[in-house]
């Protein structure tokens, strides 16, 4: 039997079993052996397509890559946000390799990828999926490209995202499993567990091997988010929705996909239409900061900030810029809103806020 027909036939089982209290460790541990078959599955295509892959080579801030299936107007789109130039064309398939733009916006060099278009089955190999898929693994942002008459398509990139161990929009369960030689499995949380139960727990780690661990929960997480954390190979990336060609459709219509899309930002590539606020948010949900360095007895540099991370530090900044400034790192000058009054002295720890003006003392 197939690794697909072992997955398929445990599927079936889940199914037919009914879930409660009584039940959900057997299913824990269904779905467990599920997941480690997917895993199987993709280790034996990436070993076997060696050579094949596409190349990417990334630059800028961030990267972005717009995802969806053929003909949604993909390539359209990444000429009008950047300087790529990608073939367009009113037919399937346009675009058969990985076309890189950068997209520069408020003084940050976005790198946005146009890949060639999923389709159903992508995560299972057609279509070169699997390798189409793995560059959005690695990407900053994911931005879904819906056609305004199509947007059920939206089910099929989620599951295949889903499928290739993607989770957009989700936050990484805050869940630290600790293995150990000795001592049996030791559980403890932070809040009241509503999804899992210990015994649940035990046997979803067993099928990892694991019969001796501390796990410590600060989130109240499902049994599918448990294995997530338990398979180390989860990708989260943030994703935002966008419905193109609405120019060929009333308001009235656009009302209507809310009901099943309650957020997505509607475009016409093709028409210019609703291009800068879609940038802007690229740039929002990148969630980037900029911050301008002050060299010593010199105005600040106001026109080539250095682009980083929301939530980065001084030394991250420190690290970006060159390992002597890490190295040799004294203490800094802030002024802006992360500290209470202009010029204030931090020390390396010190978070950073979007258009900070820094500047660097080291030691001599």
């Amino acid at each position: 039997m197939g690794i697909e027909d072992k997955i398929k036939s445990i599927e079936e089982e889940i199914q037919k079993t009914p879930y409660n209290k009584a039940t959900s460790h057997h299913i824990g541990k269904l779905k467990a052996k599920i997941s480690k078959l997917k895993e199987e599955a993709i280790q034996r295509s990436s070993s076997g397509n060696k050579g094949q892959g596409f190349h990417v080579k990334k630059t800028g801030d961030a990267t972005a890559v717009l995802v969806g299936f053929p003909s949604v107007g993909k390539s359209t789109l990444l000429n009008k946000i950047t300087n790529a130039e990608s073939k367009v064309g009113a037919y399937q398939f346009t675009t058969l390799d990985i076309i890189p733009g950068i997209m520069e916006y408020r003084n940050a060099k976005i790198q946005i990828f146009d890949v060639p278009g999923i389709i159903t089955g992508a995560s299972g190999g057609k279509g070169r999926g699997k390798e189409i898929l793995s560059v959005a693994r690695t990407a900053d942002l994911i931005v879904a490209v819906l056609d305004t008459f199509n947007p059920q398509h939206l089910d099929v990139i989620l599951k295949e995202l889903r499928n290739i161990g993607i989770r957009p929009n989700e936050k990484k369960p805050d869940v630290t499993v600790n293995p150990k030689r000795i001592g049996g499995v030791n559980v403890s949380s932070t809040l009241p567990l509503t999804h899992l139960d210990e015994k649940t727990i035990r046997s979803i780690i067993n099928e990892y091997g694991m019969h001796n661990a501390d796990i410590l929960f600060r989130d109240d997480v499902s049994i599918d988010q448990f294995i997530d954390v338990l398979d180390r190979n989860k990708s989260y990336v943030p994703m935002i929705i966008l419905l193109n060609k609405v120019d060929l459709v009333d308001k009235q219509y656009l009302d209507e996909i809310k009901k099943s899309i309650p957020e997505f930002i509607p475009i016409s590539a093709d028409k210019d239409m609703n291009i800068d606020f879609l940038k802007e948010q690229i740039f929002e949900n990148l969630n980037l900061i900029r911050i301008y360095l002050k060299p010593q007895g010199k105005k600040a540099d106001m026109e080539d900030p250095l682009v980083l991370k929301k939530g980065s530090s001084v030394i991250d900044a420190c690290g970006k810029l060159h390992r002597e400034f890490v190295k040799n790192f004294r203490h800094a000058k802030i002024w802006g809103s992360s500290v209470k009054f202009p010029g204030q002295k931090v020390g390396p720890d010190h978070i950073l806020d979007d258009e900070d003006v820094l500047r660097i003392i080291l030691k001599k």
